[in-house]
This record gives structure tokens, sequence and C-alpha cells, in this order.
């Protein structure tokens, strides 16, 4: 019997993961990266001996990550050498007279957090000792009930335990996440330490479900960790994993579309309207497949690739909110910079405003209603602190992400403006850590703007991370992995369920498999996968429909 044949459009950590997970299955396996270098936003990028990182570099949820290793039959940890940081971060709120700022450190130990919490405000420490042992036990429910299902069978989630916790689920699901730390602590900047993690989500602590205090347990409970070499190393490990399962990876090779044959509804199948056979390429070229797995943007996939057998109409996405993007400068720095840490957050006191100049304060502002900020709360990371090797010597680099509004024209054509936005931030950075003429001592420098986003990853509205997590954008209310109209083509990464993040995207990949299979549980399968495994896909499995 002839293998099944499966395309995976984008080469991302999500089509990375799902593609070396399908050809350990038994699947015939072509992975197809319009770019030269695999990763998407997760990429690398390196100048006159500098390195960065050009996307998420926070390591949470390292569960995660070991158990996407282990389906595979790996250890993470025989890939991906991980150092603990500490500090954690340095904070920088906003100085009252337009000086230095006076910063803090979150540091590894949690009791010294906590005294430096008290010492803020009288009380916090214990306050906020309570909240991250409710965010532990938010994160323990997420991960058992919410993270690791398809929503293929909603009443599979109903169990015992979430059924006791249903009066606590329904708070937390009702109420923000700036409603949630509000009650807990009254210090500005304390509530931005609870609250900044929304920020990673693509959206503000105002705007999403207070659920996600959960991730004040990765970063105040769990800690923070950094692969050493830089998160890239991720998706080398993958990509030699993938390699080593039998995938085939093309780079260089965009996908025009997806190619599809018109097909009758079932009753299976009451929406269906064609069946996919492959995709076809930017040259012409057609790639047969049985299953196609889409791992580009969702809005992409729907607008350009699908054609008519789009399942989200225009109108869907104009109710809907992209999310944040981002300005990022990447810097190569002359000297030491040890005023910053390798996570150093700057915070403005008027966080409700700065979410609302870049966010807008509907649910789906178009552009012309959103506004870049003056000063900025912005993320820098400095890696060198913990790498030295990112850097050559006597040098930093520094990474700075500003979250700017989703508007594709923002560096489309002025791009004198982006830059001069860059040294403004740049000025910022410099003058609240202390480092007087920090802009004159950098050497190399690149910019990315929304425009580029739009450009280089077909980003809806050049969105930097994807879809916000709202209530209405979460979970079951995501977009699903399973098209409706074509049901032989599968979505997986920050477009579909569970949401935006290398860990959410690492579980949308094992998403992926669960259609496949047609394994409807909410626990995440067992590892590792033996090898060939897609042969026993139950029959209402996309595998079983699709190949027999």
């Amino acid at each position: 019997m002839t293998p099944g044949r499966v395309v995976v459009v984008g080469g991302g950590i999500a089509g990375l993961t799902t593609a070396a997970l399908l050809a350990r299955g038994g699947a015939l396996v072509t992975l197809l990266e319009r770019h030269d270098q695999l990763g998407g936003r997760a990429g690398t990028f390196s100048v006159d001996g500098f390195r960065f990182d050009t996307g998420p570099s926070w390591y949470f949820m390292p569960e995660v990550f070991e158990h996407a290793f282990a389906l595979l039959g790996e250890r993470i940890e025989d890939h991906v050498e991980l150092d603990r940081l500490d500090p954690a971060y340095r904070l920088f709120p906003e100085p009252v007279d337009g000086g230095r700022s006076e910063p803090f450190d979150v540091v590894g130990d949690a009791e010294t957090n906590w005294a430096t919490f008290e010492a803020r405000e009288p009380g916090a420490g214990a306050a906020i000792r309570r909240y991250t042992q409710d965010s532990t036990e938010a994160y323990r429910t997420a991960l058992d009930a919410f993270l690791y299902t398809t929503f293929a069978r909603p009443d599979r989630l109903l169990s015992l335990d979430v059924v006791r916790k249903s009066r606590t689920l329904a708070g937390l699901l009702t109420g923000t996440l700036a409603d949630k730390v509000a009650a807990t602590v009254t210090d500005p900047v304390l509530r931005q330490v609870l609250g900044y993690h929304a920020v990673f989500l693509g959206s503000s602590p105002y705007r999403v479900p207070a659920l996600y205090s959960l991730m004040s347990h990765l970063d105040l409970v769990d800690g923070v960790r950094f692969p050493r070499g830089g998160m890239y190393t991720i998706i080398e490990a993958l990509e030699r994993i993938a390699r080593k399962e039998g995938v085939e990876i093309r780079t260089g090779a965009e996908v025009a579309a997806v190619e599809i044959d018109d097909d009758r509804p079932t009753v299976r199948h009451p929406r269906r309207s064609g069946r996919a056979r492959g995709v076809r390429l930017a040259d012409g070229t057609v790639v047969e497949a049985d299953v196609v797995v889409s791992a580009a943007d969702r809005h992409h996939t729907e607008t350009s690739l699908l054609g008519a057998h789009r399942e989200l109409p225009d109108a869907w996405w104009e109710d809907r909110g992209p999310g944040i993007s981002a300005l990022l400068v990447m810097a190569g720095v002359r000297g030491e910079l040890p005023e910053l840490a390798h996570h150093s957050l700057f915070f403005t006191r008027d966080w409700p405003g700065n979410f609302e100049d870049i966010l807008g304060s509907g649910r789906s502002t178009p552009p012309d209603g959103l506004r870049i900020p003056e000063a900025a709360s912005m993320y820098v990371s400095r890696t060198t602190a913990s790498d030295p090797t990112a850097a050559p010597p006597g040098h930093e680099n520094l990474f700075v992400l500003v979250p700017f509004p989703a508007d594709p024209a923002l560096g489309a054509g002025d791009r004198d403006e982006v830059e001069r936005h860059a040294d403004r931030y740049l000025d910022q950075v410099g003058a609240w850590a202390g480092i007087p003429g920090l802009r004159d001592r950098v050497v190399t420098r690149r910019v990315v703007a929304p425009a580029d986003f739009a450009r280089d990853f077909s980003a809806w509205r050049g969105t930097a991370l994807g879809m916000e997590h709202t209530l209405r954008q979460s979970a079951m209310f995501r977009p699903g992995d399973a098209s409706a109209r074509v049901p032989n083509v599968l979505h997986v990464g920050g477009g579909t369920i569970p949401g935006v993040g290398l860990p959410m995207c690492l579980i949308s990949a094992e998403l992926v498999v669960k259609r496949m299979l047609g394994e409807t549980s909410s626990r995440p399968l067992p590892a590792p996968l033996r090898p060939g495994f897609l042969a026993s896909a139950r029959p209402r499995g996309v595998w079983s429909e699709t190949v027999g």
C-alpha cells in the first residue's frame, strides 16, 4: 500500500513539528517554506558578528517543549542547553521627573520577590503569593483540560475536576486580567508585573480574560530559562529531527494556492464544498497531496490559498481584532551594557492609554483609529548578558520590541519614519536606564515594522503575533484546526487553537495529529508516538477518511 502524502505549508515551529510528527506516523511529508531559512517568526539574523533572534525571546512552559520532543522519541536536553536566568527580568518604571528610572529585579527566588513586592506596597507580598498559587492551579487546569483538545467533542472537557472548578472558571472567563490584578494589588508597577503577559497573547490586560492570570505561574513560580545559543537552536533541533524522520524540506518554495476539486456535502461533512489534491507553487508546479496542513497565516490561508472554498468570510475578519504588531530594533552596540538584564521591561505610567493607542477601544479598530505611542512600554532583550557569543568582543546586542498598531502601511513607504521611531525608542531606553549616548554607540542595526510582517509572513494587517486572545478569540471561539468546507485541509500555528506563542504552536502540531487519528481526548498523547502510528487512526480520523 502506498503511504499517504502530506504537504505542510510553512516551515515555522508549528509546521516543522507537524511535519516531523506525521512523518513519524508513516506519512510521506513534504514541507514547503517560501523563504530560504526555516523558522518563520522564530528566525535568526546575523550581521557583522552579531546574532539576533528575530522573534520569540522568552522560553516559557518547558514541559510543553519536553513533551513535543518526547512524542518524537527525543529528549530536548540532548538538543538544547537551557540556562535559568537570574534575575529573570528587570523592570524600569517610567521616571517621575523625566530623568532616570528606578529599576528593580524579579529574581529566581520567590521569597526574595515577595519581599521586593512587599517593600513597594504593604501586604503585596502575601497577596501576590496567593495570586500565584491561584495562577498555578489555573495553569494546571488549562494544561489538563483545555490546551490539548481539538474541541471536536466539547463534552469531553467536562471532567469531574472541571465541574468542581466551574464557578471559579466562570469568574476567570467573564472578568478581564486587569480586573483580577486590580483586586490583588494597588501599586501601578506591581499591577504591570502581573499584567504584562497579555502582550505575549497579542493583546492587553484590559482585553484578555482573567484566565490568563495563569501566566504569572510561568515567571513568578516556574522561573525563566534561555536556550544557550538563542531561541533559534530549537528550530535547528526540530529541523534535524524532521529530516531524520524522513521529511522532505523545500525552501524557496512559495505556495500560491491549495488545489481543490469540487465535492459534495455528506452527512459527516454537511458543509463540504471541495477536496484538496495538493498545492500549486508560485512557479506553477503542483505538489500532490492527500492532506494539506497550512502553517501559514490563517487570514492568508483563508483569503489567498483556499479561494472559493474559504471558511471565514470578510465580514468575520472585519469583526475580529488582529492584536498588536511591533516595531523591532536589532542593534549591535559598542561597549558593555550592565544597566540592562537579559530581559528588561519598560513600563509607561499611562498603561491604559498606551494600549488604547495601539489596539483601539473597540474589539476591532481599523488602522486609521490607531496611534503610535510617543513614549512606549517596551521589551528589551540583551542576550549577551547570558551568551557573549552573540556579539563580537567588546560589544553587546540589543533586541527592542515596541508594541505597535497593526497597520501594514507602517514601514511600507517612508522607511525614514520608522527609523525615526527607532531612534526615539532607543533614546528612551538610554534615558530611563541611565545609558548616556546609547544610540551613538550603535554600530549596526536593523528595523522591522508592521509592513515587514505583512510582506514576509503574509501577516493579517501586519500583526506581529497573530489574532489576539480576547475571550471571543480564545479556546473554542478561536478558528478551529479543521476546515469544514475542505475536510482534508488542516490548520496549525498561531492562527488556530490553542493560540499564539511557541508552546501553543507546539501543542497545535499535536492537535493536527489528533485530528488525523480521530482522537478527541483533552489530554496530551502518550509519548513517544510509535513509528507508523497513523495506521491506527480511527474511522472518523482525517487520515482514515482520506487515505483509508
